[in-house]
């Protein structure tokens, strides 16, 4: 019995599973359209954006931080590429460079706050969350970006695959994740992220610097929001200034409910692509039932709040 017990993944790591079996469950038996292949392909595409950010957000959690600032340094590296591309003819390649290095570049400074001025992250992000958004809505003049160039848009284009209609945005998601979850797998700098969110004490006697650990993963961070700013732009087809102000809270929510605990350290970024899924399946069920946004957000914070009590009494039964 007790063989059998530690072959089986931990219950934050089913969870995920769990809930997403049984929301399709649900849903498909009190909805007609919810089990098409159609919807499937809808419900990928509304998380695109969401599930990009919290592939960062995860990398950060790891490393016991958090980042609240993630949505609109998002919002910002969107209007960026798009302001270059529309105003200031800058190729879209390289205005699409420029956005990302500009994300990059407010995820360093997190990272550098963080570890050089011993900040708390919680703090840190939230300050630099009303900095991003000061700086979108004033560089932009509060107005959508609309000229936006073609090549911008591809990845929100869509290509026919059993029946349905597959973003180009939702295999590079896919694709992202594969790799993140392969590094942090298989290479020993993947494997330094769990250290640091483990044991940074630890950490640091075996000769490995949590501090550039930590900064290189805000840094990277920084890098996925800014492709998740592209991915934005293609699905809306606009630069919006007032995108952003609740993908962090989704993001956290996805990375929760994916079975990453809070206190870092454990957890697979796999499953906070599971976590975003079981989000856009339940605001995609619950609308198609007819169901107010109001009682949508409740649940959500429902299932945060259960997934949070999860991860610390598994944490307590580990003890």
């Amino acid at each position: 019995m007790d063989s059998l017990k530690s072959k089986l993944p931990p219950i934050g790591q089913l969870g995920p599973f769990i809930a997403l079996i049984i929301a399709c469950a649900i849903f498909g038996v009190t909805t007609e359209r919810f089990f098409s292949a159609e919807n499937f392909s809808l419900i990928l595409q509304q998380v695109m954006v969401v599930g990009v950010i919290a592939i960062g957000q995860t990398l950060i959690i790891l490393t016991a931080g958090i980042d609240l600032s993630c949505g609109m340094i998002m919002a910002l590296g969107s209007i960026v590429m798009t302001k270059f591309a529309a105003d200031l003819g800058v190729p879209a390649p390289l205005a699409i460079v420029a956005g990302i290095l500009v994300t990059t570049l407010f995820g360093v400074v997190n990272g550098l706050l963080v570890t050089r001025v011993k900040l708390p992250p919680f703090i840190v992000t939230l300050g630099v969350f009303n900095i991003a958004f000061a700086i979108t809505q004033l560089y932009s003049g509060a107005q959508t970006v609309t000229e936006v160039p073609e090549l911008m848009t591809w990845l929100g284009s869509t290509f026919t695959l059993g029946g349905a209609n597959v973003a180009y945005g939702t295999v590079l998601m896919i694709l992202l994740y594969l790799g993140v979850w392969f590094w942090l797998r298989e290479t020993a700098s993947g494997r330094h992220v769990y250290a640091v969110g483990n044991n940074p004490e630890a950490t640091r006697l075996v000769g490995i610097p949590p501090e550039r650990v930590i900064l290189g993963v805000y840094a990277l961070s920084g890098v996925f929001y800014g492709i998740a700013s592209l991915l934005s732009v293609a699905r809306t087809g606009v630069g919006d200034p007032n995108a952003g102000q609740t993908e962090a809270l989704d993001a956290i929510t996805a990375v929760v409910l994916g079975g990453t605990s809070l206190f870092g350290g454990r957890g697979i970024v796999l499953g906070s692509l599971i976590g975003a899924v079981v989000v856009g399946v339940l605001r995609n069920g619950l609308t198609l039932m007819g169901v107010s946004s109001v009682y949508q957000v409740l649940i959500t914070g429902i299932l945060v709040i259960l997934a949070v009590t999860v991860d610390q009494l598994s944490r307590k039964g580990g003890r």
